[in-house]
């Protein structure tokens, strides 16, 4: 299998460890496999492909859609590096409002996936960085719902003191605010 999945300590978040090939022309890595991921517990289809660009600084999250649009998301960096955080915002779960990180580069080429009922959010800590999310639903604003990067009950340990936001991402609210799945 060229994919190594490994659960996080919230078993439903899995990072994904792509094989790479190198030679003398470059590199060579598949970055979805169904077959692969469906042995994996990864069973829903990616129904939309989003890419960004931001500078060092910019914090994009954390950011979710509420049923029936909720989704689940693959998450890579094409160039640079980022701080990822998916939070659990099920409120049946015994894990809700707790949080993970991860940093996903472009060199090791590692992904997470952020199953829906998590909100998702990450920093950017290389001069720029690109970043690819695979989606399970189609980006629908009526049911797209934020949490405030600086939420003091996740208390996430953000890279960053002062991070660069949208007008949106700035007017988040805390998760005890929002509507939980």
């Amino acid at each position: 299998m060229p994919f190594s999945f490994k659960k996080l300590y919230i078993p439903d978040l899995i990072l994904i460890e792509p094989k790479v090939f190198n030679d003398g022309r470059g590199f060579f890595a598949e970055l979805y496999k169904s077959t692969d991921f469906k042995t994996a517990g990864i069973k829903k289809p990616f129904v939309q492909v989003n890419h960004s660009k931001s500078e060092k600084g910019v914090l994009r999250g954390l950011h979710y859609q509420i049923p029936p649009k909720a989704q689940a998301k693959l998450i890579t960096v094409v160039q640079g590096e980022i701080f990822d955080v998916a939070v659990d915002i099920r409120k049946r779960s015994k894990t809700f409002g707790k949080w993970v990180s991860v940093k996903l580069d472009a060199k090791s080429k590692n992904m997470l996936y952020v199953p829906e009922g998590f909100a998702h959010g990450f920093c950017v800590t290389s001069k720029m960085a690109e970043v690819i999310y695979f989606c399970t639903e189609i980006y629908s604003p009526k049911h797209e719902r934020g949490i405030i990067w600086n939420d003091s009950d996740l208390n996430i340990k953000w890279p960053v003191k002062e991070p660069k936001l949208s007008k949106r991402d700035i007017e988040n609210v805390n998760l005890c605010l929002t509507h939980p799945l």
